[in-house]
């Protein structure tokens, strides 16, 4: 499928972009040759082969949950630059 002017034009207004008349030409051969792989690629026959849903084949190594200790809300407390007797004391930030 070849790309014209005017079809990147449209595709540029829609995208809200701008060209010059260099970055005109070579965004229309780069578009015609990404419209043409993709035809290519739709000739490859794909019966019987399942979508992938993701690119990595990498897998997640997940550890059981565990109730462990805690801070306790003292320590929790301890480092804060203002505190309350419960709480962190921050700065106002809503009127």
């Amino acid at each position: 499928m070849k790309i014209d002017i005017n079809t990147l034009k449209k595709i540029a207004h829609l995208a809200r972009l701008e060209f010059d008349e260099n970055g005109a030409k070579k965004m229309t051969r780069d578009m015609t040759q990404i419209l043409d792989w993709v035809e290519h690629l739709e000739q490859v026959d794909t019966e019987g082969i399942e979508p992938i849903t993701t690119m990595s084949s990498e897998v997640n190594v997940l550890r059981e949950d565990t109730v462990g200790e805690h801070l306790s809300h003292e320590k929790g407390l301890k480092n804060a630059p203002q505190k309350d007797s419960d709480y962190f004391r921050v700065p106002k930030v809503l009127e």
